[in-house]
């Protein structure tokens, strides 16, 4: 799913609130430094000058496009706008004085330390802010991108992705279509595949987002596109190029110096990023404290009947490829890993791309009589009321998942995917989802998981994900399980 940049004179509009709170917080610094008193507002010419500086401050951001690209801006550049935003409003605040002739009036060293403490607190504050996005809402990590294009303008392509984006992408590599050069090194970046075994490499390496900048001359790659767009990735095509694909999301945006249509099986906003962080954070806090308190009963059951550890760890494959470890109560014996090769053969899902047994040997406590009747121990308990399924609020809160999504696989699982089965991991993993709502223990064929999955993604709303979570509870006391 591609985070769509916001449009529009609302898409900083934190920022231009963090600015006039900075600009005031500055100003009564100032007042009180000068006056002994950080009482403003009482005095009516410091009262009038607190609210026209509010004006003064949003009229030079739009006028002066203070803002543009902020989040794309280096420590520097951000201190050179940040000088000039300061000396706007000091100009704007001389002017407002001397026309409404209040300067012999107004304290000359009110003027100069709201200035040096605005710029000091402004530049200080955004980029704690821009910090706070980029790693608890936007993502911490520069999103991987791959360079296609042909031997003609590679040069030319690499050094506007890796000098015009500001830091937004790591270019993970570069294909040349027209010429055979794997292994070379142009510019820094590596020639990493050929046009022979460039969806393989997208597919294993799990690129983030691929850009395509072919010539007019050269024939338009529609069957490569549309493969990029079957597995999830998300394609920025030059415009000059572009035709209708596979994705349902198309937008005009930049790229470097280039214009491109991007093209992905979703987008999202930065507000709707951290809506949905901010829910994740607070019901994985909400999640971890009912943890806790299950660990006083689960635990010494857990302990007594399989002495081990009461947590279970596992190897999942998360949002485009990253691994990350799995938590959850132990329900099986300590020797279920190396147990699930023989049960293979007993496997419910087609083809092994997930792994279901209507009887598992390896729960804790579970037999199977003589007589064929199944006789359920703890393990089936916390399984059936998916209570082994809580520690995982802590990969919630850590960002490694979220509240709803898709299942993450396992390595070995994810070893088997085909290519559209890659657009699974388009999004975030999620304690639940859509297939698990919709028949979950009952589903055995992998391709309607794969099909429920991509549906969540292409039709992700906020109002979906409260709706999975509500249906997810009905589930829950059905005791029909998760995975």
């Amino acid at each position: 799913m591609y985070k769509k940049s916001v449009q529009g004179w609302l898409k900083h509009l934190d920022f231009m609130i963090l600015d006039v709170v900075c600009l005031w917080i500055s100003f009564t610094l100032a007042f009180n430094m000068r006056h002994g008193s950080l009482d403003v507002l009482a005095n009516s010419l410091y009262r009038d000058m607190m609210w026209s500086l509010a004006l003064m401050d949003i009229v030079v951001i739009f006028f002066f496009d203070s803002l543009k690209n902020v989040l794309k801006r280096g420590f520097y550049q951000e201190f050179v706008m940040t000088v000039k935003q300061t000396c706007l409003i000091t100009l704007c605040s001389v002017f407002y004085l001397f026309t409404f002739k209040e300067a012999e009036n107004y304290s000359r060293l009110v003027l100069g330390y709201t200035a040096a403490l605005y710029l000091l607190i402004s530049y200080v504050l955004r980029c704690l802010w821009k910090n706070c996005l980029r790693k608890y809402f936007g993502g911490a990590e520069k999103r991987s991108l791959l360079i296609v294009t042909v031997s003609d303008i590679v040069d030319t392509v690499i050094d506007n992705i890796k000098n015009k984006n500001y830091g937004d992408y790591f270019v993970t590599g570069v294909c040349i279509l027209d010429k055979k050069a794997k292994g070379r090194v142009i510019d820094g970046v590596t020639v990493v595949a050929d046009e022979d075994d460039l969806v393989e490499y997208v597919c294993r390496e799990w690129v983030d987002e691929v850009f395509i900048n072919i010539p007019e001359s050269e024939p338009y790659p529609a069957e490569l596109l549309d493969k990029f767009i079957e597995m999830g990735v998300v394609v920025h095509m030059k415009l000059a190029k572009s035709q209708n694909l596979l994705g349902k999301k198309q937008f005009v945006e930049h790229l470097g110096t280039y214009t491109v249509l991007t093209t992905s099986i979703n987008s999202v906003s930065r507000r709707q990023i951290i809506l949905k962080r901010m829910m994740d954070i607070a019901g994985g806090l909400a999640g971890c404290i009912i943890t806790g308190i299950l660990c006083i009963f689960v635990g010494p059951a857990i302990y007594i009947q399989s002495p081990g550890p009461i947590f279970f760890k596992q190897t999942r494959v998360g949002k485009n490829g990253k691994l990350f470890q799995m938590y959850k109560f132990r329900s099986m014996y300590m020797d279920a890993e190396e147990r699930k090769a023989e049960l293979m053969k007993e496997n419910r899902v087609q083809d092994g791309m997930m792994f279901k047994l209507d009887f598992d040997p390896r729960i804790i406590g579970s037999k199977k009589l003589p007589d064929g009747t199944i006789k359920k121990g703890v393990g089936n308990f916390i399984r059936d009321w998916s209570l082994d399924e809580f520690p995982q609020f802590l990969n919630v809160l850590k960002g490694d998942m979220s509240l709803v999504g898709t299942r993450p696989p396992t390595v070995d699982e994810w070893d088997k995917y085909e290519l559209h089965h890659r657009a699974r991991l388009a999004t975030k993993p999620g304690l639940t989802g859509m297939w698990q709502v919709s028949g979950r223990s009952n589903i055995t064929d992998f391709e309607e998981v794969v099909k429920l999955d991509k549906q969540y993604i292409s039709e992700w709303t906020m109002g979906l994900d409260i709706k999975i979570l509500f249906k997810t509870v009905q589930v829950v006391f059905k005791k029909e399980g998760f995975m």
